[in-house]
């Protein structure tokens, strides 16, 4: 993996790769929660709904895992209740931030917790972040702005609540990570959801007139985020967080705007603009870099390679060309043989010998002697 993690997530790699995947099919089943709930909205308050949601998904999880909830301690119970509250935070945050904020700049901005969830990795938990993983989460994290279209315009109070939505589900990532390892899964996940419908139920009786829906699609709607979104989801990724980093599944489920755009153009007749296309490739490439080791050699000569590019100074290729010019292949452990007493990588052919101990000729006129023109 890019990220250093304690020894005992590296041990059991199928088991990782399990989970992760897990994570990919909650971060698809987010995105289609976008198509499914615009139609159920306008039957129910937002508030009611995200209650209703929780509270099936809590009374789903705590049946079959009853017994665990009844051991339970009271750490466990205190340390369900803040996750629950962490993730009612993100969504109180993110609500309130829409009324003053662009829907792109809340989307851009929420998502963001790709970024400071490996922030806080390295601050909290210690996790060193390593160069390539950074460059991933750069990558993700630009192509989330290229998808939300987020076009620079600035909101202060709006973009600061949202920023606290998204800080908010990065602190619910690392708290899950530390929590999932000390306390039972089933349990800790019936409590934090119940947490959340509880203070989703009274967000609605305070804010808005709270009632039931009273159409059968805004019903489904609340059945599949409960059973899907919630009860599901939730348990896969306190599953996931035993097995991989906060930082991966974080980029992972930085993945749900970009099924959100697939559901939609597929689902809902929503077209994304050139752009948006452009950048959920961008964010799936980031994703997908992540499992991606480069060694550092070969991250050596690329960065050789595109200096060579933009200096228009020739460097492995033509060295290797020269030392063994005339067809002969060349073997990796040649080229640091045929640097001279020039600039480190430097051309230098009036320095450099041929097999035969005479001066090696330059690419331009082994192409010559072949026939060939450039």
């Amino acid at each position: 993996m890019s990220i250093e993690e304690p020894a005992a997530r590296k041990t059991d790699a199928p088991a990782a790769w399990i989970a992760e995947s897990g994570l990919v099919v909650v971060a698809a089943v987010f995105g289609l929660t976008f198509v499914v709930i615009q139609d159920a909205i306008e039957d129910v308050p937002p508030w009611s709904f995200v209650a209703l949601r929780f509270l099936l998904a809590a009374g789903v999880v705590a049946v079959p895992y009853a017994a665990q909830i009844a051991r339970l301690s009271r750490s466990g119970w205190g340390a369900g209740a803040g996750l629950g509250l962490l993730l009612v935070g993100g969504y109180a945050f993110q609500t309130i931030g829409l009324v003053y904020t662009t829907a792109s700049n809340s989307g851009f901005i929420t998502g963001l917790y790709i970024v400071f969830t490996p922030l806080m990795a390295a601050l909290l938990l210690r996790q060193r972040v390593t160069r390539w993983s950074a460059l991933c989460i750069a990558t993700a994290a630009v192509g989330l702005l290229l998808l939300s279209g987020y076009g620079g315009a600035f909101h202060p109070l709006g973009d600061a609540l949202t920023l606290a939505s998204s800080l908010c589900f990065a602190l619910h990532i690392i708290a899950m990570d530390r929590a999932v390892r000390l306390f039972p899964t089933g349990a800790l996940v019936a409590v934090q959801l119940a947490t959340c419908g509880t203070l989703a139920l009274c967000i609605a009786l305070i804010k808005e007139d709270f009632r039931l829906p009273g159409e059968w699609d805004a019903w489904g709607a609340i059945a599949f985020t409960g059973l899907a979104a919630s009860a599901f989801a939730y348990f896969v990724q306190a599953y996931a967080q035993r097995r991989t980093s906060p930082t991966r599944v974080s980029v992972i489920l930085g993945m749900e705007p970009v099924f959100a755009g697939v559901f939609g153009y597929w689902l809902a007749g929503d077209r994304l603009t050139p752009l948006g296309w452009a950048g959920a490739a961008t964010m799936v490439i980031g994703v997908l870099l992540m499992d991606v080791k480069p060694s550092r050699m070969s991250l050596k000569w690329a960065l050789e390679w595109g200096r060579s590019v933009f200096t228009g100074r020739p460097q492995a290729f033509d060295i290797v060309f020269t030392r063994h010019g005339r067809g002969r292949a060349a073997s990796r452990s040649a080229v640091p043989h045929t640097r001279t007493a020039g600039a480190d990588g430097e051309w230098l052919p009036g320095h450099l010998e041929g097999p035969e101990g005479a001066n090696a000729p330059g690419p331009s006129a082994l192409l010559s002697e072949h026939g060939r023109t450039g």
